[in-house]
């Protein structure tokens, strides 16, 4: 009873956070700042962090060693094991970012320069970290000569690009990688210090190439989760994403009693995913045990000899077994309770049908809108 008093406040409060988004974000970032959304994302999911103080401070620099720990957190692969040890003169066994910048260079983000200096403090440039984000995919290959001709068309300091650099910027704007803030327009700045908003907006950009076109290590590491369960036909796999498109039906088990006697308009219940839910390739979409909550929309009562009951749910909220929350919208029209084939020409033709639900029972609900997932760590994209 206790368990299921803390899970229904954890449900709501949630639920009140998703609606108050403001309360959770920082002060310093309003909602029309140009990297709102890619700092939003990211803090969610834990790749980038705040101050103390409540701020996100989007326009100081970020280092180096910092940069390289958030695209490893980004790319899901802090957790990553390295076997063969990368010397950096200037890195030490016992720095923080350590461990960090080994996968780094092992994931072929950082080029292995034996011995050589990683400058741990410096600030990251702009170039650094499209480069990086770049190095995380699978990519075409072009030339030089190509980079040059498609940095022209946008770039009027393309000619002040690093000689490194230049195919790699080629490669991030044919995928629409060389973030520009508002006002610099037409520039590359290419060995500017890259500040916390743009490594922000590099890193989003990143994180959805890297789940369609990982490069060969990546692709290695980030293996989709598999499971058995119930099937959910028409879901559009790319890369390790999976995409439920709306008009889905999976089931859900309701944790509270529903009918059309006893429930009204606006009430609440909860639910769970009774099995996982699974691709056709058995890759796994939403794992048991998911907590479920909605509203019921509509009733209307069973009267004999005037109408059947119906109930209609609308499902507002998902909260996975790692306690994120989402929102998801789906409905279901439940059902009375089994009868006999006299029992439903009785009522087909007589009325007065009544629906009840009862704790642990079945519902198919029908998804409103697709549900976009990472295959790879169950994360839901809203």
């Amino acid at each position: 009873m206790f368990r299921k008093l803390v899970k229904g406040l954890f449900i709501i409060s949630t639920l009140f956070m998703l609606n108050n988004p403001a309360n959770a974000f920082y002060t310093d970032m309003e909602e029309n700042h140009w990297a709102y959304q890619p700092i939003k994302f990211l803090t969610e999911v834990g790749v980038v962090v705040g101050y103390p103080d409540g701020t996100y401070k989007p326009d100081i620099p970020v280092t180096r060693a910092e940069f390289a720990s958030m695209a490893i957190k980004a790319l899901g692969q802090e957790d990553a094991s390295v076997t063969q040890e990368i010397h950096f003169s200037d890195v030490k066994s016992d720095f923080w970012a350590y461990n960090i910048i080994q996968k780094a260079v092992y994931f072929d983000l950082i080029p292995d320069a034996k011995d050589a200096q990683f400058r741990p403090y410096d600030s990251v440039t702009r170039a650094e970290a499209i480069s990086i984000a770049v190095n995380a995919l699978t990519t075409q290959q072009i030339s030089e000569q190509k980079a040059r001709d498609i940095l022209a068309k946008s770039y009027e300091d393309y000619e002040l690009c690093p000689a490194w650099f230049l195919i790699a910027a080629g490669k991030a704007q044919i995928l629409d990688m060389v973030i520009v803030m508002p006002g610099n327009e037409g520039k590359l700045e290419a060995d500017r210090p890259a500040n916390r908003a743009e490594v922000a907006a590099i890193l989003y950009k990143m994180m959805q190439e890297a789940k369609l076109n990982p490069n060969a290590k990546l692709a290695e590491s980030m293996q989709k989760r598999t499971a058995e369960g119930y099937i959910v036909d028409n879901v559009r796999v790319q890369g390790s994403i999976g995409i439920i498109p709306a008009g889905a039906i999976f089931p859900i088990q309701m944790e509270t009693v529903v009918g059309s006697q006893i429930s009204n308009v606006t009430d609440i219940y909860t639910a769970k995913v009774p099995k996982n839910i699974v691709t056709k390739e058995k890759y796994l979409l939403i794992s048991e045990g998911s907590d479920l909550k909605g509203q019921v929309k509509h009733v209307q009562r069973g009267k004999l000899f005037k109408q059947n009951g119906e109930v209609i749910i609308k499902n507002e909220l998902l909260v996975t077994p790692n306690d994120q929350a989402v929102m998801l919208y789906g409905v279901a029209t439940l059902d009375a309770q089994q009868k006999n084939a006299f029992m439903r020409w009785f009522r087909k033709v007589f009325k007065g049908d009544k629906v009840l639900t009862m704790p642990d029972q079945i519902v198919n609900i029908r998804l409103l809108g697709p549900l976009k997932i990472d295959l790879t760590n169950g994360y839901i994209y809203e």
